[in-house]
C-alpha cells in the first residue's frame, strides 16, 4: 500500500496530530536557524551575492537572478545585517518544509510527511545551510517541490483539474528561476511519462508543452539578459566541468562527500530506497515517479565528476535526493508503526546530534577560547571584515575619485559588503565575476585606487598591475580580527591615475568575450 493508516485513532485529545506536529517542528527548526543566521557573518559566498545584488537586473553572471533579487529586497526593507539579508531564505526554508510535508502527505499520508520533515531538518546541507544562508539553492528548492506537488496532482489524482500542469510550469519556472537544476524537472518528469504506461497519454495533449510554455516565461529575464551579454552565464555554467579528464577518484570522493554534506545515517536509506525504486519501476507508480526526478540531477552530476578535470561540488546533486525524502519518510513511519525501538532512539540522536551541533557553531564566535582565536579560527571564512573600513576612515584613505581594487572576486564581495557603499569596488582580474557587469572599470578612468589582498607582496602587485597605473606604493596592512586576535591581514596598497583598463576587467554587455565566462 502507498499511504499509511493513519496514527492517533483513540488516542487522549492532548496527543498532538501529525500536521500539528509538522508545523511544532518546522517552528522550532525555524527558530534554531534564526539563531544560527544572526550569530554568524555572511560566508565569501553570501557577501558576493550581498553586494552584486545592490545592483538590480533581469539577471547575473553567476546564476539565475531570484536569490540576488531576494537579497536586495530584504537590503531595501531590513538593511544589510547578516540576518536581515537572510531571512527572505529563512521563511522560504520554513516553506519548503511545508511543501515537502504536503507532497508526502499527499502520497503517503500524514505521518509519512511528518517523517520526511523531520529527516529534511536532520539533512546538514539542505536542513541548515541551504535554509539559512544566501544561495539560490533556498528559493530552488520550495519551487522544485511545488512543481512536483502539482504533478502529484495531475498523475496520481483522478480526474485532477488540467489547471495543476499550469501550477507546475509556474514553480518550474520559478526553479530556472532560482538556479539551472529547474530544467531537470522536465527530464525527471519526462522520463517518468515515457516510462510509464498509464502517465504517456499526456505527451498526446498540449498540457506537458503549456506548462513547459509557462515555464519558459517565467525564464525569459535570463534569457533576455544573456541574449545581451554574449550568453556568458551559460557559457560559465557549461565551462565549470574544465576539460575531459577521466578519473575513478573523483566520483568516489564526491559521493563520500555527499554523504557527508547530506549526514551519513540520511545518505545511505536515501541511496537504498532510490534504487528500490528504480528496480521496481513503474509497477509501484509513486516510488518511480520520485526517483525519477532524483535520477536527473544525482546521475547527472556524478558521472560528469568521471570525467571533469575541475571538482564537482556535492551540494550540487543535493536537490536530487530532496526528491527522495517522501520514501524515507514512509520508510521510517512504516517501520515505526510495527515498533523498531532503536530507529527511535536514532531519531532522538540525531535531532540532539543536530541541536547541539548548530549552538556550538552559532556560540562559537563568542566563546573566548584563546585556542580558537586569531589565525586559528574555524569559522574565518564567516567573518565580517568590518574592520577593514573603520581602519579606512581612521587612516582618512576614504578620498573622494579613489575606489577599492581587489584580485579576486571572493575578496571583492567581502570588501564590498563590508563598506555597504561606503566606497566603489572592482575586481581587477581576468575573472571578475559579476563585478565585471555591474561595474564598468572605464568609469573609474583617472581615480585613485586601494588595491587589497592576502598574501600580496608589491612586487607582485606592481607585476599585476603596474601598467595599469601610474605608480604602486604600499601602506601599513589591515587586520581583520576575531575574539582580539588578528585572524586575517589584508595587505594595502595605493595606486594613483588607474588607466587603460584590461579587456577581461569588465563583462559589460557588448564588452564580454565570448570566452570569458569559462575562466576560473
Amino acid at each position: 500500500m502507498d499511504r499509511l493508516p493513519q496514527q492517533g485513532q483513540g488516542r487522549t485529545a492532548f496527543c498532538l496530530s501529525p500536521e500539528q506536529k509538522t508545523l511544532a517542528l518546522i517552528l522550532g527548526a525555524s527558530a534554531l536557524r534564526f539563531v544560527f543566521a544572526a550569530a554568524l557573518g555572511l560566508g565569501v559566498d553570501e557577501a558576493y551575492t550581498a553586494a552584486n545584488a545592490r545592483v538590480l537586473a533581469l539577471s547575473t553572471f553567476d546564476h539565475p537572478p531570484l536569490a540576488w533579487w531576494l537579497t536586495h529586497l530584504a537590503a531595501s526593507v531590513f538593511g544589510e545585517s547578516p540576518l536581515a539579508l537572510r531571512t527572505p531564505f529563512l521563511l522560504l526554508s520554513a516553506l519548503t518544509s511545508w511543501l515537502m510535508f504536503l507532497l508526502t502527505r499527499r502520497l503517503f499520508g500524514a505521518e509519512a510527511g511528518f517523517y520526511a520533515v523531520l529527516a529534511l531538518n536532520l539533512s546538514p546541507v539542505l536542513g541548515l545551510t541551504d535554509a539559512t544562508w544566501i544561495v539560490p539553492d533556498a528559493p530552488l528548492l520550495p519551487a522544485m517541490l511545488g512543481c512536483v506537488y502539482a504533478l502529484s496532482r495531475v498523475f496520481f489524482e483522478p480526474g485532477a483539474r488540467r489547471l495543476w500542469w499550469l501550477a507546475a510550469g509556474l514553480c518550474a519556472g520559478l526553479a530556472m528561476l532560482s538556479k539551472y537544476h529547474g530544467v531537470l524537472l522536465f527530464a525527471g518528469a519526462g522520463l517518468f511519462m515515457v516510462i510509464s504506461r498509464p502517465q504517456r497519454f499526456w505527451l498526446a495533449t498540449p498540457w506537458p508543452y503549456a506548462a513547459g510554455l509557462v515555464a519558459l516565461l517565467v525564464f525569459s529575464p535570463v534569457l533576455l539578459w544573456n541574449a545581451e551579454h554574449h550568453w556568458v552565464s551559460f557559457l560559465f555554467q557549461g565551462g565549470r566541468s574544465g576539460q575531459p579528464q577521466f578519473s575513478l577518484v573523483k566520483p568516489l570522493a564526491l559521493i563520500g562527500l555527499q554523504s557527508l554534506y547530506l549526514a551519513p545515517w540520511i545518505f545511505l536509506p536515501l541511496v537504498v530506497l532510490f534504487f528500490r525504486a528504480l528496480w521496481r519501476g513503474p509497477a509501484r507508480e509513486k516510488d518511480f515517479f520520485l526517483a525519477c526526478l532524483a535520477a536527473a540531477p544525482i546521475l547527472l552530476f556524478t558521472l560528469v565528476a568521471f570525467w571533469s578535470s575541475k571538482r564537482v561540488l556535492p551540494h550540487w546533486v543535493a536537490p536530487g535526493y530532496l526528491m527522495l525524502f517522501p520514501l524515507l519518510g514512509r520508510e521510517i513511519a512504516v517501520r515505526l508503526e510495527h515498533g523498531a525501538p532503536w530507529l527511535r532512539r536514532g531519531l532522538v540522536a540525531a535531532t540532539v546530534f543536530m541541536v547541539v551541533g548548530v549552538g556550538a557553531i552559532s556560540g562559537l564566535p563568542y566563546l573566548p577560547i584563546e585556542a580558537l582565536s586569531g589565525a586559528r579560527y574555524p569559522l574565518f571564512e564567516m567573518l565580517d571584515w568590518d574592520d577593514f573600513p573603520r581602519a579606512l576612515a581612521e587612516r582618512n584613505l576614504m578620498a573622494p575619485k579613489t575606489f577599492v581594487a581587489a584580485t579576486r572576486w571572493l575578496d571583492a564581495g567581502k570588501l564590498d559588503y563590508a563598506l555597504h557603499g561606503a566606497m566603489p569596488v572592482l575586481c581587477l582580474s581576468d575573472d571578475p565575476r559579476g563585478f565585471g557587469v555591474i561595474r564598468n572599470p572605464r568609469d573609474f578612468i583617472g581615480y585613485d585606487a586601494l588595491i587589497v589582498a592576502e598574501n600580496l607582496t608589491l612586487e607582485e602587485a606592481r607585476a599585476r598591475l603596474g601598467r595599469h597605473f601610474d605608480a604602486i606604493e604600499p601602506l601599513p596592512p589591515i587586520d581583520i580580527r576575531q575574539g582580539g586576535q588578528p585572524t586575517i591581514v589584508l595587505q594595502i596598497f595605493k595606486a594613483t591615475n588607474f588607466h587603460d583598463p584590461a579587456p577581461e576587467f569588465s563583462l559589460r554587455k557588448k564588452e564580454v568575450r565570448p570566452d570569458a565566462g569559462i575562466r576560473r
